[in-house]
């Protein structure tokens, strides 16, 4: 069992849970917690993936945060507690990707004028994805940049046009808004949840408790037009001239072993962006890094320190 000097399954003392209205009305579920210092270290705005809740990084938000780190994060749109697009249960639907980059555009410009710099921007999986889309398209320019597992490719044996092209003809059958699939975090798969998320039991049972505690927020699988955008997307992403020309500092995390998304398309993407450092992890880590056995978690924050004590410093 995991052992931490934290509590992950309270919300810190200090720390707020609020609503956040984008620029449309819609409301996201977001997180802020000041630096407890006088001379903050900075700030962290922290991202997760699809149907994930800033709840589950609560133990490494107590890291940066005995740091100095400000830190502030927010569900995405149509999950967690950031409400649902579509009436099937709790399925995670969206239109378009550009809807998140929008919402992730409209909530930097107010973080940034709000916390102390240096600003760091991060995005494990689906929050990695976006946070790189929204740094080439430049709608967000922070003092550096972690992407850990980001959502490049996607895990499948079909590859990634096959793959895409699968989607957009069973999901372009009927209502493309309705649940993708009924379980799991991929389809046609003998691995559990749990499994392709961390070797770590007890962080994985951290999630559990939360879905206990507030069933609202419990994020099920993606629709069809969430799956059809999320491989339009990547495709477009890792097709884009202009990785070449962003200039924010990027760490990358990348699992080799990796169940859900697929390490190749990070690793082709990295060379092509101008100031690119990696770190790769063996069989030893499952998608969910931050969240893993300590050894390997421990070497991810170390690697996340050392980048931004190099590339993130206070002026």
């Amino acid at each position: 069992m995991s052992v931490s000097p934290y509590d992950r399954r309270a919300i810190p003392l200090g720390a707020n849970i609020h609503r956040w209205s984008a620029p449309d009305g819609w409301e996201l579920r977001a997180f802020a917690w000041p630096a407890a210092t006088a001379t903050p270290r900075g700030s962290i705005l922290f991202q997760g993936g699809r149907g994930d809740i800033f709840e589950k990084y609560l133990e490494v938000f107590h890291h940066w945060h005995d740091q100095g780190w400000t830190i502030t994060s927010f569900d995405w749109r149509g999950q967690g507690g950031s409400g649902r697009l579509t009436e099937a249960a709790n399925c995670g639907h969206i239109e378009n990707f550009g809807q998140f980059v929008s919402d992730l555009r409209a909530f930097y410009a107010q973080w940034v004028s709000a916390t102390p710099g240096p600003h760091v921007a991060m995005g494990h999986s689906m929050g990695g994805h976006i946070l790189l889309r929204a740094l080439t398209e430049g709608v967000v320019a922070p003092d550096a940049a972690v992407l850990i597992a980001p959502m490049l490719g996607v895990k499948g044996p079909l590859g990634q046009a096959m793959g895409e092209r699968l989607a957009k003809l069973m999901g372009g059958v009927g209502d493309s808004s309705r649940p993708a699939w009924k379980g799991n975090e991929k389809p046609y798969t003998t691995e559990t949840r749990a499994n392709l998320l961390t070797h770590d039991r007890a962080r994985y049972e951290d999630e559990l408790f939360w879905q206990q505690t507030n069933p609202g927020n419990v994020t099920g699988p993606p629709s069809w037009r969430w799956v059809i955008e999320a491989f339009k997307s990547m495709r477009e992403l890792r097709n884009s001239p202009r990785l070449k020309t962003m200039k924010v500092p990027v760490l990358m995390l990348i699992a080799d072993a990796d169940g859900l998304v697929e390490p190749r398309s990070a690793l082709q993407i990295a060379p092509k962006l101008p100031d690119a450092r990696v770190v790769r992890f063996g069989k030893e880590a499952a998608h969910e890094v931050l969240r893993e056995v300590d050894a390997v978690r421990n070497r991810a924050i170390g690697e996340i320190d050392l980048f931004l004590a190099a590339r993130a410093q206070k002026s």
